[in-house]
Parts: C-alpha cells; structure tokens; sequence
C-alpha cells in the first residue's frame, strides 16, 4: 500500500541530509506506525530547501492531479474505502487520543468522531456515481442539436485547516468529500490537540496514496509560511480572526475558501414550552464536549419567568447527566489546554453563578455553569465562550430577543423552543443564521441532507454530504456542438442586419412563462 506523506516543520531548520533521510525527531514515524517506510526513506520531508519549504511539496501534488490519478471512479472509492479501514482500524487509538486531548468521554468520541464520520463516508460512496455524471441542462432552440452539460470537474490541489475541538471530524469530513471530488489534499491538524494530530500523521499515513494526498504538522508560524502557496481551494475550520488571515492569504493568489467560523449561538426560550424537556436539551447541547462545539448555545434568551422555571430544571438535569459533582463523572470532558483552560475561567466573572462555577487548573476543570443577571456588555457576551458555560439575558417578548439576535453579529445556528410553531417559525423567519433548529441543540448537524455552514461573520459556504462534494468541484459549464449545419450560423455573422437580428432573436430569446401583453 502506498504511504500517505507526512510534512513536519521541525524547530531547528537544518539542511536536508538529501535523497529523503533526515535526523530529525520522528523520523521513524512511519516504522512506528506500521507502514513499513522507516528507515532509509523517512515519511517526514524535511523543510529548509530554501524558499518557501513547501513548494516542493505542493508541486508535487499539483504534478499528481494534473496526471489525471485522482479522476476515475474506481480511484476515489478506493480511497474513501481507506478511509473508513482507517476509522475502523484505529477506532480505540482515536477514542484514546481524544480523550487525552480534551477528556472526552468515549459515547461522546465514537459519536461525532467515528459515527457520523461513517455516515458522511457512506453517504458518499452511495452516491458518488450520481454526483459525478455530467448534469444535462435545457437548451434554447438554437442549441436544440447540440450536447449541454455541467460538467463536475475537482479544483486541483486543496488545503483543509481543521480545529482541535472535534479533531477527527472537521479534518476528515472536508477530506471525505475533497476525495470525491477528484482533489490532490493537504490536510493541516491542530496542533493543539496534540495526541490526535500525533495519530493522524502516524497512522492515518498508511491509508491513503502518497502521490496525492499529505499531512503537515505545524504550529502557526509555519501554518503562515504553508498559506503563502497557492492552492486551488482552502478550506477552513476556526475562529472568524483567523479565518480573516486565512481568506487574506487567500486573496494574494484569488483561491476560493470555505470559512466554517464560530460565532455567539442565541437560544430563545419562550414561556409556552416544556420547561423539563427544554432544560435537558439544551443542558445537553451546551455542556457536551465541555462547551467546546461551535453550534452549542451561546447563550439563552427568556423572560424573567421562565428563567426562574429553568433553574431548577437546569440544575436537575445537570445532575441527572454528570451527577452531583460533575469533576468526577466520566462522561462530562475539560478544556483542551491550559490558554483554553484561563480564557473561559476568567469569563466566570461576568453576572452571578447561579449553577456550577467550580474550577481546577490542573485537571483543566470547567463545572457546567450557568450565569445569571448577564448584561450584553460584559465579558462573556462579547465572544463565542467556547466552553461549559451558559449565560442568561432575559427579555420581555419574542420580538425583544428578535431585536436582540438581529443586533449581533449572524450566528453560525439559532435556536428556538416553544410549544407553539407559530413562535419557533417567527424566530426562523425574522433572523438570519447558518442554520437553525427548533425545539432541540446540535441534532440538525446529523443529517447529511442539510448543508452546514455559516453566513456573514460564522462563515462562507457550506458542506455535508452533496454540499461537501459540491464545496471541493468546480461545475464547469460546457456545450459541445457538431462541426455541420453552418448555414444554420449565418445569421449571427457580419455583414449584420435587421432581418439577422430578427432571425437570431427569434432562435435565442427566453420569454417569462405566464406573460401576456395588454392591448
């Protein structure tokens, strides 16, 4: 089996030894992992060539794509088919390697980080043959003869910047439908999630075909120094401060980007619903993974009220999830890092604990929190908490909290519950959001029939399933016409006339269907 190329950019820059050896640290990854290219021929290329230590590299793979490898059918299945080996394969290594990073509960790892990647996989292998068959388009009369098509043609080679939250699923599902989409791919992990970007350029190596498809591990300033290539597409998983940097690089070289940001997530609750039902489900939303997921409740919009109903409904469903002290539960994670760790810690002191507030810097340790007499200026309201924290602001009707989401930044999900539909469709309708869900938190995200994606300061563009593969081809218009019947052309060639124009213009004209002239 081909090796898949891992690129790590080492501390000390040093001269290649030539012919692919080098000394330095992890030179034996690819012995280690199993794929047997240790050794001699060391999977980690060495970057300080000179210039840019990446072109190589990226031309490399460029020279990939242009030969056509990534094209045929049979092709990208046998690499999707890889991928989901590789899923099953090292499905304990990568519910080990979360939980090291981010305490992650296995039910919580198998579930977003193996499982849905799964149904994103078969989803695609499903229906790879339909996405990729020349879409046939109508065609004016003139055109009646001749072949009118889209074709689904890849972008060439493609880069996936993926966060460390769920470091698994945002790196693999882009790269699932990259794959299909007939790309070369650089797959960028997190740093920061160290233990899984250890597994992926390790493991993930011995999967997928060299020729076409690399891993580098690199901290920012090399992640800076990769973006100054130009790559076909980029795709991005992050903050919107980053993403900006990411969509500047892009700029220089005029590469398409899908910028998949956070944002400040509203969750309207109004005074007709189910109090125990709405407390579980958006206890559940904002405390899975630790807060650390990009469409959990930011924070909850009600009236006075039902505040005071939730309270007791929050702090009964906590309980019921995590126990009575939730830093000894198994199934409730901590922050992935020490930064991470202080960032979210000083934002307790924005309103009154009300629930939680508990914390320990050695274990990372955030209780489920839930905070009261919030003001919108206070700390925690001024960015995505990114953490198992939930602020409270109350509001005297559904079109106050209407006025208070549509006064913000767009949010990457709204969310509203009321047991009147009436309610939760005026939330729908009257803001703006990458997507929304009525009534229940994150469930929207596992369906791959919706798009995913944000709007405005959450993101640009979209994918899961078909919008995956749509994200990473470029839909190339084509019409192919018969070198005969020239006479048929004659009318739209000089010497021109009002007699050709009448000639062309009743061939090609497109009239508005139900339109009628009043005499």
């Amino acid at each position: 089996m081909d090796t898949f190329q891992q690129v790590s950019m080492h501390q000390a820059l040093e001269p290649p030894l030539g012919h692919g050896k080098c000394s330095a640290a992890g030179h034996d990854a690819g012995k280690a992992s199993g794929c047997g290219t240790g050794g001699g021929n060391c999977p980690v290329i060495c970057s300080a060539m000179g210039g840019n230590p990446y072109a190589g590299l990226v031309s490399r793979l460029r020279a990939a794509w242009l030969s056509g490898k990534t094209r045929p059918m049979e092709y990208r299945v046998a690499q999707l088919e890889a991928l989901g080996r590789f899923l099953d394969e090292k499905k304990e290594d990568i519910l080990e390697a979360t939980a090291l990073d981010l305490g992650k509960p296995s039910f919580e790892a198998y579930f977003t980080e193996i499982l849905l990647c799964k149904n994103e996989l078969n989803d695609t292998l499903n229906n790879l043959s339909h996405w990729m068959k020349d879409e046939h388009v109508c065609k004016n009369l003139v055109t009646q003869l001749d072949s009118a098509f889209i074709r689904k043609d890849p972008y060439g080679v493609v880069l996936i910047i993926a966060p460390w939250n769920y470091p698994i699923h945002l790196f693999l599902v882009p790269l699932i439908g990259a794959i299909a989409a007939g790309n070369c791919v650089i797959i960028k992990p997190s740093e920061i999630a160290k233990n899984t970007e250890k597994l992926i350029a390790e493991t993930l190596t011995c999967y997928l075909d060299s020729d076409c498809f690399a891993v580098v591990t690199a901290g920012v300033p090399e992640t800076t120094r990769l973006l100054e290539n130009k790559f076909d597409y980029i795709f991005f998983t992050g903050s919107p401060s980053v993403g900006r940097m990411v969509m500047g690089a892009a700029a220089k070289h005029l590469t398409p980007v899908t910028l998949e940001l956070g944002g400040k997530n509203p969750c309207y609750v109004s005074d007709t619903c189910d109090v125990r039902n709405a407390a579980r489900r958006v206890a559940w939303g904002r405390f899975f993974n630790a807060g650390q997921t990009c469409v959990a409740p930011d924070y909850v919009l009600c009236s006075l009220e039902m505040q005071e109903k939730l309270m007791p409904a929050l702090r009964e469903a906590i309980t019921e999830f995590y126990g009575s002290n939730p830093k000894e539960s198994p199934d409730f994670g901590r922050m992935v890092g020490d930064k991470q760790f202080q960032r979210v810690q000083a934002l307790l002191s924005s309103g009154t604990v009300a629930i939680g507030g508990q914390t320990d810097a050695e274990t990372r340790y955030i209780a489920p929190t839930v905070l009261v007499d919030v003001q919108p200026s206070d700390p925690v309201m001024q960015e995505e908490i990114f953490g198992p924290i939930l602020p409270f602001i109350t509001v005297a009707s559904v079109d106050e909290a209407i006025d208070f989401i549509n006064s913000r930044e767009r949010p990457l999900v709204t969310y509203a519950f009321s047991s009147d539909h009436k309610v939760v469709n005026q939330v729908l309708e009257r803001t703006s959001s990458g997507g929304f869900c009525g009534n229940d938190t994150l469930m929207h995200v596992m369906l791959t029939s919706l798009p995913f994606g944000g709007v405005g300061n959450s993101g640009l563009g979209m994918y899961h399933g078909k919008f995956t593969f749509d994200t990473f081809t470029h839909r190339r218009g084509c019409l192919h016409r018969g070198m005969g019947r020239e006479a048929l052309n004659a009318p739209r060639y000089p010497p021109y006339s009002q007699q050709k124009l009448g000639m062309v213009r009743a061939v090609s004209e497109l009239k508005r269907k139900g339109a009628c002239t009043l005499l």
